[in-house]
C-alpha cells in the first residue's frame, strides 16, 4: 500500500507513485483499454504527451498517480482527480483504475484502489466516485467488494463500438 508517497509490496507487486519513466507503460495499458473495452468512452488512442499532461494535471491538483509494478513491468495504474471544478466539491474525487490485460483478475486493481483510498484519507477527501460501464461486471464487483455503493445508473450516455453504453456511478465514503 502507498501512504504519503511511500512504497510497499502487496501480493508480490510494488505499489508506488508513478514517475515520468512509467508513462510509456501507462500509455500502453490505457490505449489497450481504449481499443478493446468500454472501460473508457474514448475512441482515439492517447499519445505519450497526452498521458504526460494528464499526470501533470493530477500532480497540480495534489492528486496521486500510482502504479503497480512487477520488476520493470507496469501491471496497472490508478489515480483520482477533482470530481468537479467548483470549490464545494473539493472533498470529492473521481477514481481511475486500469490494469494491463495480462494481469487482470490477479488483484492488481483491488490493490491499487485500496492504496488510493488510503491516500484519499491522508489528503482529507470525503467521497470517492467511480464511473463504470454498466457491462463491466468484474469492475462493478471489485468496487462493491471494496465498499463502493451503486448510486446511479445513467442509460445510453456513451457511444462506442456502434452501440449505446450505460454508465454506473458508484461511491464510497473515505473515512
Amino acid at each position: 500500500m502507498v501512504l504519503g508517497g511511500t512504497r510497499a509490496r502487496t501480493h508480490g507487486m510494488l505499489i508506488r507513485d508513478a514517475a515520468d519513466a512509467d508513462l510509456p507503460g501507462i500509455l500502453e495499458i490505457y490505449n489497450e483499454v481504449i481499443a478493446n473495452t468500454t472501460a473508457v468512452y474514448s475512441e482515439s488512442p492517447a499519445t505519450l504527451e497526452d498521458r504526460r499532461a494528464w499526470r501533470q494535471s493530477r500532480l497540480e491538483q495534489r492528486c496521486p498517480v500510482l502504479v503497480a509494478a512487477d520488476r520493470a513491468t507496469i501491471m496497472g495504474f490508478a489515480s483520482f482527480g477533482n470530481f468537479h471544478s467548483s470549490s464545494g466539491y473539493r472533498h470529492t474525487v473521481e477514481l481511475t483504475v486500469h490494469v494491463h490485460a495480462l494481469y487482470r483478475g490477479r488483484g492488481v486493481g483491488k490493490a491499487l484502489v485500496t492504496a488510493l483510498l488510503a491516500r484519499a484519507a491522508l489528503l482529507g477527501k470525503h467521497v470517492i466516485i467511480g464511473l463504470i460501464d454498466a457491462d463491466n461486471a468484474v469492475s462493478l464487483a471489485m468496487h462493491e467488494h471494496l465498499g463502493f455503493t451503486r448510486v446511479a445508473h445513467l442509460r445510453e450516455v456513451g457511444r462506442k463500438f456502434d452501440r449505446w453504453l450505460d454508465l454506473v456511478l458508484m461511491q464510497r465514503f473515505v473515512g
